[in-house]
């Protein structure tokens, strides 16, 4: 009788355990699943209608592929899991791309990417104001300027050149300001030089580009 009592244990113990391991799996399953389907419906909403929200997205995203590469190893045989959730991933990186394209900024013009080059990303925009530029900085501001200038010449076109006029004239009026505020001798100085340097190569190179246009009409 005890050995039966015994007998019965075992069993019941190791269909508990068959149960708990099936419910596990069963578990499992379910969150891929649930991985899956939050894919299939993501990709099923336009991606001009996800650009507001898109960063909830991809933290949502983010938790459920976690748990659902968790919940692989609870599942035996998971070579078709693994699969499902491959294919999905796939599907997720290729609509994120869609998105990022979106949601990228739109490239600077020609004008903007120059003025970006002259004076740093951002710092000039439409509204040409050097407000920025003080007493403690304006040196290093007209070194960055003449410098690069002097690195493209080659390559500027006579409407670049144009553009590079104004913006040293309007940088110019905003040294006869900082000049009040305590811009030093030393700094004066050496911004006098860099002034002598641009001068001539301004005149030289704008001709040499007015030059070339004409040349490449006549053809």
């Amino acid at each position: 009788m005890k050995s039966i009592k015994i007998a019965a244990g075992i069993a019941l113990l190791a269909l508990s355990f068959t149960s708990c391991k099936d419910e596990k799996q069963e578990k499992a399953q379910r969150t891929i699943d649930s991985y899956v389907t939050y894919v299939d419906s993501v990709k099923n909403v336009k991606a001009e209608d996800l650009k507001e929200n898109w960063n909830a997205v991809e933290a949502e995203y983010d938790r459920r592929a976690a748990e659902a590469n968790l919940a692989l190893a609870d599942i035996k045989d998971n070579a078709a899991e693994t699969e499902k959730i491959n294919t999905s991933k796939a599907k997720y990186e290729d609509f994120k791309n869609e998105v990022s394209t979106l949601l990228a900024p739109p490239a600077a013009s020609p004008k903007q990417q120059l003025r970006n080059a002259l004076f740093g990303e951002g710092k000039i925009g439409d509204d040409m104001s050097f407000s920025w530029v003080n007493a403690q900085n304006i040196h290093s501001v007209y070194q960055q300027f003449v410098h690069t200038v002097e690195n493209n010449k080659d390559s500027y076109s006579r409407e670049d050149w144009d553009e590079i006029k104004l913006l040293y004239e309007a940088l110019d009026s905003r040294k006869n300001t900082v000049e009040k505020e305590g811009l030093s001798s030393e700094d004066n100085r050496k911004i006098a030089g860099l002034k002598v340097k641009f001068a001539p190569m301004y005149t030289v190179n704008r001709m040499g580009a007015k030059s070339e246009e004409n040349k490449e009409a006549k053809k």
